[in-house]
């Protein structure tokens, strides 16, 4: 294909008429434009499209090569996938909202300016924050505002660093920014782009907001704006040691809370932010293998993530609940549910002849190869939590466990579609990974790269079944339970109440200068994340996890540097122990 079609076009402005068809006719449009849009990346060519000179700007809306492929065939097809499980829904400004929300992120991943990046990533924002709303209830309302402050300050930040940046170099083009170069300017629009990514600790909004949108709107909220977090992150700020330390946090973080959780949705939303941290780990190790294991687990993660999620969502729209504490005996009932989600729950935990198992190993050799061995056993370990709390805990006290009594029906046969044709996606793509191996970008390096060599399969296989073993042993500490787990949402939620406050008594009182005050301290506080991030950055792995692991020399240098004075390195490696500490004490 020589013209350039942009498929973000076909939602946005598909979008517009979906009021305008009915019954059936409706249901072939929905299908329609999320069919053409893949044919349409399909049949891509390499190149730069949509060059215009926009207010002196120079604006790129459609770079295509082999990074941005591999997002938007994923995305493309996720989103045909997500309306199959959306059919049933009446209410035609979900199916807007959704579509705008791909449009967006779709527009993000074809972007090649700054200014072209920030409109579409603004649009994913307010057009995902109604696919909570649209719950309609008390909490997802306010679950929703708490979702836009958190991106509305994400995006404050990415802004000031694009302006920032522009006045740096006079380059508003988003290319690879040299770990070197970058200032605070470039360390604001990582940081913009680490919240979207739900990077620890600006990770709480997720599991805050996911378990409140409506049960189509949690499909689709999964697959999109974290793993357009991934691209832009391995677009931008590949080989940063910050995001290959945090990303690792990130995946013991994310199992230890899904471990203790008691709401089905909720221990899926802390899975993600788990899963995205092996795609961000990837993509701060920055070396061909473990950039090609971030595209390759964004590309999987986005599929069985969406299945787990539709499992989920049958059992919360048949059921009325998604509280493990209520449900149990559903097995009798809800069978092929049942089968599709342990599809997906065993894709998610790696097993063999499974997508998991082709593409979050990838991430983990590509920490070996580049000799950080802590970061990848650290990987590992989150394995064992995956599989412990989504492939057995959930499907245990969810289908099997006490019968609760619930005696509910399978869910409408478009939802079972959609859980079918991503259940054969997994597999496909587990018993024969070349299929998304030839989607990557560092294509020599997908070559030489083997997931069913006998040491990775002997290590797997040994892990899932002491997982297992390990599972039935604490089975009655497993038990879920009906309590809140506090997490960074309480600080944030806090925040906001306190801010609410000052300036319903101040700001909105009367004005003796305490307006500038306010924005100056939100200025400031927008330069310490840019500090925070650039002083771990500078630090680096070596300085952080292998000195810590080891006890080498080195390390013993640092802690004389505490002894004179250098405080900062010793809060980061107490806070890095205290994270491993917890996480081994949350897990036994």
């Amino acid at each position: 294909m020589d013209k350039f079609i942009h498929p973000a076009l076909f939602f946005i402005l598909g979008a517009f008429l979906i009021p305008v068809f009915k019954g059936w006719l409706k249901k072939v449009y929905l299908l329609a434009i999320p069919a053409a849009a893949f044919l349409t990346v399909v049949n891509m060519n390499i190149g730069v499209y949509g060059e215009i000179n926009y207010l002196g700007f120079n604006i790129i809306l459609g770079r295509v090569d082999s990074l941005s492929y591999v997002f938007a065939h994923v995305f493309t097809l996720m989103a045909f996938i997500g309306v199959i499980y959306g059919l049933h829904v009446k209410e035609d400004a979900q199916h807007i909202a959704s579509f705008f929300y791909v449009g967006g992120s779709l527009g993000v991943v074809f972007a090649g300016d700054y200014l072209t990046v920030f409109i579409f990533w603004e649009m994913m924002a307010f057009a995902s924050v109604f696919l909570i709303w649209f719950r309609r209830e008390p909490a997802s309302i306010k679950a929703g505002f708490r979702y836009l402050l958190m991106h509305v300050f994400g995006g404050l930040l990415l802004l000031a660093g694009i302006f920032l940046h522009y006045k740096n170099t006079g380059s508003m083009a988003f290319v690879m920014i040299p770990k070197a170069g970058a200032g605070v300017a470039e360390y604001l629009i990582l940081a913009g782009f680490a919240l979207n990514a739900a990077v620890f600790p600006l990770h709480a909004w997720l599991p805050d907001a996911y378990p409140e949108a409506t049960v189509t709107g949690a499909v689709f909220m999964c697959a999109f704006t974290t793993k357009t977090a991934v691209y832009v992150l391995a677009r931008g700020f590949p080989g940063y040691d910050v995001l290959a330390i945090m990303g690792t946090v990130m995946t013991i973080y994310g199992v230890c809370y899904a471990t203790i959780e008691n709401d089905m949705r909720r221990i899926l939303s802390y899975h993600i932010i788990s899963q995205v941290g092996y795609m961000v780990a990837g993509v701060g190790i920055g070396t061909e293998l473990a950039l090609n294991g971030a595209c390759a687990h964004a590309y999987a993660h986005i599929l069985y993530k969406a299945l787990l999620f539709m499992g989920a969502g049958s059992i919360l729209m048949m059921t009325g609940t998604s509280k493990l504490n209520k449900l149990g005996g559903l097995y009798k009932y809800m069978p092929l549910s049942l089968i599709f989600y342990v599809v997906g729950g065993i894709s998610i935990s790696g097993f063999p002849l499974f997508s998991g198992f082709v593409s979050k190993s990838m991430i983990v050799a590509g920490a070996e190869h580049a000799h950080h061995p802590v970061l990848m056993i650290l990987m590992l370990l989150a394995s064992v939590g995956t599989f412990l709390s989504v492939g057995l805990k959930l499907p245990y006290f969810a289908w099997f466990g006490k019968d609760s009594g619930l005696k509910p029906k399978e869910p409408p046969k478009n939802m079972l579609w959609a859980m079918g044709i991503t259940s054969f996606l997994c597999f496909l793509i587990g018993v024969y990974p070349k299929v998304l191996y030839d989607l990557l970008p560092f294509k020599e390096a997908a070559a030489e790269y083997h997931p069913y060599a006998l040491p990775h399969l002997s290590e797997t296989i040994q892990i899932l079944l002491f997982t297992g073993l390990g599972f039935f042993l604490l089975l009655k500490r497993l038990q879920p339970e009906a309590k809140i787990n506090l997490d960074f949402d309480w600080f944030y939620r806090k925040l906001v109440d306190g801010f609410m406050w000052f300036d319903n008594k101040f700001i909105q009182s009367f004005d003796f200068g305490w307006g500038e005050l306010y924005r100056s301290l939100g200025l400031k506080a927008m330069m310490a994340f840019a500090g925070f991030f650039a002083w771990f950055d500078r630090w680096g792995i070596d300085g952080v996890v292998d000195n810590v692991a080891y006890g080498t020399q080195e390390f013993g240098n640092q802690v004389r540097k505490v002894q004179t004075g250098n405080i900062q390195n010793y809060l980061a490696v107490a806070l890095l122990v205290i994270f491993v500490i917890i996480g081994v004490y949350w897990f036994l």
